[in-house]
Formats: structure tokens, sequence, C-alpha cells
């Protein structure tokens, strides 16, 4: 039996900066509880069953063969492994910044996708090179080398090669900003700001690409946080309010509700149940 805790639990990667383990070596008592990393996973489904699922933020997936998902530091995650085949590899932040430059994933993580089968010979080949030096000499250089090699690879089918605008490139970067700030600074302006353009020029980026608003962007991050907390840590909604840097929880309450059409304790009362 998991004992509740006060948060979510964290795994965090301790003296290593990059674990490898096979999915049926991982064993199911590192999946089966709700969690968030502080390092990025890159989990190749090879094999699994009809019912095999992930459930990432409050989604659940269906896994098919031959499946990618790359999980970023943060997101609540959960798997009941059965038996699947395939790699799990954690990498530390400073090490994944390295490998893979590709932004989208960065700032978000990537929900499981299709390995092309051209490249599955050719990644087999590097997973194997990674799992030999892993159990031998475990070299970090060669380690982030290869997996450079195969996160490039993988990379061609979640970022288009064509190049990005700067418009494109302005919204992965403010994707990145709101991540990192939305506890402290919720107003437009600031983002605006630190991009180095008007708000009303940063807005009108956003509801041409994305077809919303900074300021609902901002909102939405701070939803998701909340129902995270709400359905998996054992925080009230008090400490959650403070926590998501609101100063009052009656505040707090009020904007959940008007952006969920429910209370935080309803929304907590449902997700337990």
């Amino acid at each position: 039996m998991i004992t509740p805790e006060k948060e979510i639990p964290v795994h965090h990667l301790t003296s290593e900066k990059f674990q490898m383990s096979t999915l049926s070596a991982a064993g199911p008592e590192n999946f089966h509880d709700v969690h968030r990393h502080n390092f990025f996973e890159i989990i190749w489904f090879r094999e699994v069953y009809e019912n095999s699922r992930l459930e990432l933020d409050f989604e659940s997936y269906k896994l098919e063969n031959n499946q990618i998902c790359i999980i970023a530091p943060g997101q609540a995650f959960n798997m009941k492994l059965e038996g699947e085949e395939g790699y799990a590899m954690a990498i530390s932040r400073e090490i994944f910044n390295e490998a893979c430059d590709i932004e989208s994933v960065l700032t978000g993580g990537e929900l499981p996708f299709f390995l092309n089968p051209k490249n599955e010979k050719t990644c087999s080949t590097i997973i194997s090179l990674i799992e030999q030096e892993y159990k031998t000499s475990s070299r970090t250089e060669l380690l982030k080398a290869y997996l450079k090699a195969f996160c490039i690879i993988i990379g061609e089918q979640i970022n288009p090669q064509e190049p990005l605008l700067n418009d494109r490139q302005r919204i992965q970067e403010l994707v990145g900003l709101i991540e990192k700030h939305y506890i402290v600074h919720k107003e437009t302006v600031f983002y605006a700001d630190q991009l180095k353009i008007s708000t009303h020029h940063l807005n009108d980026i956003v509801r041409l690409l994305r077809g919303t608003t900074v300021k609902k962007m901002i909102s939405q991050r701070l939803i998701l946080e909340a129902k995270r907390e709400l359905s998996f840590g054992a925080l009230t909604v008090k400490e959650i309010a403070f926590k998501l840097g609101f100063n009052d929880a009656s505040y707090f309450s009020r904007f959940f509700k008007k952006q969920t059409s429910q209370n935080p304790d309803s929304f907590k009362n449902n997700e337990k149940k």
C-alpha cells in the first residue's frame, strides 16, 4: 500500500545522470504509483499488450508496438507494467538539453508516437550500444553521443525539418517561459518584455498560431498544476492555492471554478472516487 504523500511523489535521479533499464526489468514497483520526475525519460515500447495504457496529465493513452514517449520533468505519470518489452532511459536535464535540442520536447515532453519502421533497425543498434556502454564503462560523453544520435533520428518525426518562422519560435519560447515563471508571473506584459515585443503583438501571434491568448495559456498551465495536486497529492485547497502563487484561497477557488466549472473540492472528491 502506498502511503499518501503531502505532494505527488517526485522520483529523482540519484548519483547517476543517466540510467537505463528494460521495461521488464524496471518492474511494476517503479510505475504503479502516480509520480513526477525531476528528469526526462524516454520510453520505447517495443512490444505491448492489447490493454497496455499510459496515463499522462489526466489523459489515458492506449499503447501500441513501437511507440516512443518522452516524459518531461514535472509531468504526472503512471503506467501499470504487465511484462511489456522495451526500454526506459532516465536522463538528467543537463544531459538531455545537450543531446536533444527539440524545443517542444524540452518544454512539454512528447506524447506516444510511432517510430518510423525504416528507422527501427538503426534505433535498435544505437540502443544496444547505449545498453552495452551503460553496463560496462558508462562513459558519460559516449552515452551522450549515442543518445544524441538516437534523438536526431526520433526528432525528425517530432519536428518537421522546415525552418521555424520567427513567430513559431516565439511561441516555443513563450511556452518555455510560462513553464518556468507561471507561478510568479501571471501577467502578459512580463512575457512580452522577456520576448522583447509588445503585449499586443504577442497576443496577435498567439491568437493566430494557437487560437487563444497569453492570459489563457497561463491560466491553463495553472489549472493543469492545480488538477495534478488535487488528484494525486494530499495538499489542502488552501495549500495548493499558496503553492501556485495565490495569496487568497477563495480567489483561487473562484479562478478554478471559472476555468473548469467545478470548485476545487468537488474536483478533488470526483477524482478520488
